[in-house]
């Protein structure tokens, strides 16, 4: 590929947001179009039914944000964001099919530098079309005003053996949103083997969150699990909260649980950082540590504070090293996090409760 102009800044100036459709096939792409051209906040400029229209259409329309399939002909769509990020690196939200290596290879474009992904529609959706069209909006708005990058930013240094462990650290809480995939992978992929049990709730389709908890399992000393309705929070061990699903801790007997339900959204979200948070507040209170990382909006923000009032402590990403500092700049606005710290350095003060000795 030829080299692309200079990345756009994100579109935060009250702007349309202009959009590019990426799709091998003509019918989604007429749908997606459809979908997106509703909302008068978005332009959608063009269409490209593989890389190469898309290069040219690219540097001529100069799109905020693309929306791109992950199956194409001629390139994948995979191999053609590598080329945009080292080249012009730009929002993409990534268009994925139902399956388990669709899953694999959304996970793979969010590491490469895409900023969010949503499932392909489907023939069943009926009068669910209408919720999957305001779901697609949102996620393009909010890709318009993230920061893009390559991940050829430096990740977490493994915890040393030598580092300090607080004492009073029995669980702890992770939760992030857009750009969270990678930081959360960052921050298990340096925590030891013996580290206390995490919980952690990341905004993600549920088509996509069980292969996140597998990946996470790979690149982590911790066993990492998809969470299930009932299950005891174990030393070395991860919860990941399924797509759709609320995850919250609860004590039984003298152990600790976390356990799934799927009752209404909250603040638009589900899992929601705010209901994890405030279930970690109500039951593990001071012996808790948590961190709430990149994303949009404000989730996680009011049970960060919570966390905080009830003896537990509590952290909030930097601006610098975040995607997207919303949810952790909600926090600090709020007074919720006792330290601002940089994604590398998350897992070292985790361990120590804001100590690094």
């Amino acid at each position: 590929m030829t080299p692309l102009r200079t990345a756009p800044k994100p579109a935060t100036d009250g702007r349309r947001v202009r959009v590019l459709v990426i799709d091998d096939s003509a019918l989604m792409r007429r749908l997606m179009s459809d979908l997106l051209s509703v909302d008068p906040l978005i332009e959608v400029v063009g269409t490209a039914a593989d890389p190469f229209i898309a290069r040219t259409k690219i540097k001529r329309l100069s799109p905020d944000v693309l929306t791109l399939d992950v199956e194409m002909p001629r390139m994948d769509g995979l191999s053609f964001l590598g080329n945009l990020m080292r080249l012009r690196p730009m929002p993409v939200v990534m268009v994925s099919t139902l399956t388990a290596k669709g899953a694999a290879v959304t996970l793979d474009a969010l590491a490469a530098g895409a900023v969010d992904c949503i499932a392909k529609p489907q023939a069943d959706l009926g009068g669910g079309l209408s919720a999957y069209g305001e779901q697609l909006r949102a996620k393009v708005r909010q890709a318009a005003n993230t920061r893009a990058v390559s991940r050829a930013t430096a990740p977490n240094r493994p915890v040393p053996a030598t580092a300090y462990r607080h004492p009073n650290l029995h669980v702890i809480a992770i939760g992030a949103s857009t750009g969270g995939t990678n930081a959360i992978l960052d921050v298990l992929s340096a925590l030891p083997a013996d580290t206390p049990p995490i919980v952690i709730a990341q905004h993600i389709p549920g088509a996509f969150s069980a292969a996140f908890a597998e990946r996470l399992n790979q690149h982590s000393a911790m066993t990492v699990v998809h969470a299930g309705p009932s299950q005891p929070l174990l030393r070395g061990h991860a919860y990941v909260a399924p797509g759709g699903f609320h995850l919250r801790v609860y004590r039984r007997g003298t152990a600790w649980h976390c356990g799934t339900s799927d009752d209404e959204p909250v603040n638009g979200h589900r899992p929601s950082v705010d209901v994890l948070f405030e279930s970690v507040a109500q039951h593990v209170g001071s012996g808790a540590g948590a961190a709430l990382l990149t994303g949009m909006g404000s989730d996680g923000a009011r049970g960060l504070l919570a966390l905080r009032n009830a003896g537990a402590y509590t952290l909030a990403q930097d601006q610098p090293s975040s995607i997207v500092w919303g949810m952790p700049g909600a926090a600090v606005a709020l007074g919720a996090a006792q330290q601002v710290a940089p994604l590398n350095q998350v897992a070292t003060r985790l361990l120590g409760r804001g100590e690094v000795r």
